[in-house]
């Protein structure tokens, strides 16, 4: 019986232009789906002009401009009604849905229907079963004690994943979804007996423990920075926030 983190598995990520997922845009998006470890894979792309200008900061780390965006890329609107529709089939599919940090991109997303589709991830997704694995959360949890920091790159330099083209969407979704394999191996005695589906349930409640600490932490420290325990996706914000 072929193990969950040997086959079939899709994974999504994006590029913003920024970190608040409150009033940042998508500008590049990918779905990459592998039927089988190793296999070859499938990527759907999209580029978007998000209609606002990109930063300098995000521009050096993605590379994407506003002239190649403008030039090059989508209205917002369809492109999020795509990759939205993409996501619903392959929860339809059964597919697990690799996404690193999904509190982010999920809700990136969400937040975007909402502005440019009057719609929410949630109506896309509310006749399928959502089932996300987060490398970043199922590391956390299973390597608590491993010092250092959990990021993209961090992962695949622990994990030996080739990373190639970092912060390119599909380069990032790939290497996502090869760390979520290699942790499933490396940790396999505690993770083969779980199904991708208890492992979603489970996450969530990892996800919010792994906050409360840190949230302590920054208290600790006198940082004045909230963390959110919400996982895969963060609740709307209130009209008044």
């Amino acid at each position: 019986m072929t193990r969950w983190y040997d086959g079939p598995l899709a994974a999504f990520d994006t590029e913003t232009t920024g970190i608040n997922v409150e009033h940042d845009r998508i500008v590049s998006a990918a779905v990459v789906v592998q039927e089988t470890a190793g296999g070859r894979a499938r990527v759907l792309r999209w580029l978007i002009d998000p209609g606002v200008p990109v930063p300098p900061e995000a521009t050096a780390v993605h590379g994407l401009t506003d002239d190649h965006l403008q030039r090059n890329g989508r209205w917002p609107a369809p492109a999020m009604e795509e990759i939205a529709r993409a996501l619903a089939e392959q929860c339809a599919a059964s597919r697990p849905l690799v996404v690193m940090n999904a509190p982010f991109d999920l809700t990136i997303l969400d937040r975007e229907l909402r502005r440019h589709r009057a719609s929410s991830l949630g109506r896309y997704l509310e006749n399928v079963p959502l089932c996300v694995l987060d490398p970043r959360v199922l590391d956390k949890h299973l390597d608590r004690y491993r010092k250092g920091r959990r990021t993209l790159g961090d992962l695949c330099a622990q994990y030996e994943v080739e990373l190639e083209g970092a912060h390119d969407a599909a380069a990032d979704a790939t290497a996502a979804m090869e760390v979520v394999r290699a942790v499933g191996r490396r940790f396999a005695a505690r993770m083969e007996r779980l199904s991708p589906a208890e492992l979603h349930t489970l996450q969530a409640v990892w996800h919010a423990a792994q906050a409360r600490g840190l949230q302590a932490w920054f208290a600790r420290s006198g940082t004045p920075e909230f963390v959110d325990p919400a996982w895969p996706l963060r609740p709307e914000l209130p009209a008044a926030a």
